[in-house]
């Protein structure tokens, strides 16, 4: 029997809802210490795509009141120009938070650029340092997009634990992250990629299927069970300029329990964390601890409580 209809997985009110927490962290953080929170994003070519995204990161900071500033530099800059510019922000102590908007033009390479953001500055979560403190379960800077999915299935109360989670998509971005951090609530994982046969035979049998492939229409209905939650971490960019997901959002949502449109759905939250890790490293950066999940699931102190102990 169809699931009629299917619970919106509303990634616009629950983002709004996390940058209007970062304003009060930000807010007294300016009252107590005179510090502002301070987003620093590097953006390099003219890439359109590019261009949307940062002035999505822009509004959500006025949102949060943080200060964003942008470094815009040529599509002909250098490896070591565009390392530069992260070097300048990583020793420049009113930022906090600093990422270099991907993908970059040909010729840049991404790695060597990532490598000069400064681990407790990474709003990203890509430092390899932090992606170890992700494996061992002890993030302070978890990876945007994974994070923000977790968030809207916990704003949902869907349970993972002992969950048959099926992951579409093994990037270091997404996919591998996101299986990380699934385990950790102890769902069962399993990671699909291009590689896998029978991929319907995988989805069938998922109770939260998230997919993150990049590939227009993936996942179809006859791919899901009756009932299953349905994330769709995909955006891609029609000829017409329309944006859509990974997902056949009609034929799925007539099956689907719950699931997360495009646009609207896990964009607006991948934009969210990487407010609150700006917030975090300021808050980290005069000494104070803050909310996060640790390795049970529980949190810590927040500014207002460490303030009263």
């Amino acid at each position: 029997m169809a699931v009629a209809t299917p619970t919106t997985l509303d990634g616009r009110t629950l983002s709004r809802s996390v940058l209007d927490e970062c304003r009060s962290r930000g807010e007294l953080l300016t009252e107590r210490f005179g510090v502002i929170p301070h987003l620093a994003v590097v953006l390099v070519g003219d890439d359109s795509a590019s261009a949307v995204y940062v002035r999505a990161k822009e509004r959500a900071c006025r949102r949060a009141g943080i200060r964003s500033t942008v470094v815009r530099l040529p599509a002909t800059s250098s490896t070591e120009a565009v390392s530069d510019a992260v070097t300048s922000l990583a020793a420049d102590e009113g930022v906090h938070g600093i990422i270099v908007q991907l993908p970059l033009p040909t010729g840049i390479d991404p790695a060597t650029t990532l490598a000069h953001i400064p681990a407790d500055k990474d709003a990203d979560g890509f430092h390899r340092h932090n992606v170890g403190s992700l494996f061992l379960g002890q993030s302070v800077y978890p990876p945007c997009t994974p994070e923000g999915v977790m968030r809207l299935l916990d704003n949902a109360d869907i349970e993972l634990e002992g969950a048959n989670v099926v992951i579409v998509g093994a990037s270091n971005i997404v996919g591998k992250p996101m299986a990380v951090m699934a385990l950790r609530r102890e769902a069962t994982v399993t990671v699909c990629h291009a590689r896998t046969r029978d991929l319907s035979a995988h989805t069938r049998q998922a109770d939260i299927v998230i997919c993150a492939a990049g590939h227009v229409g993936l996942i179809t209905g006859d791919m899901v069970k009756h009932g299953a939650v349905v994330i769709d971490v995909g955006i891609n960019r029609l000829p017409d300029g329309r944006v859509t997901g990974d997902v056949d959002y009609d034929s799925v949502a007539a099956k689907a329990s719950h699931i997360s449109p495009v646009p609207g759905g896990v964009g607006p939250m991948t934009v969210a964390v990487l407010i609150a890790n700006t917030v975090r490293a300021a808050e980290r950066s005069v000494g104070l601890p803050s909310p996060r999940p640790d390795a049970e699931g529980t949190e810590f102190s927040t500014v207002s409580s460490a303030q009263g102990s």
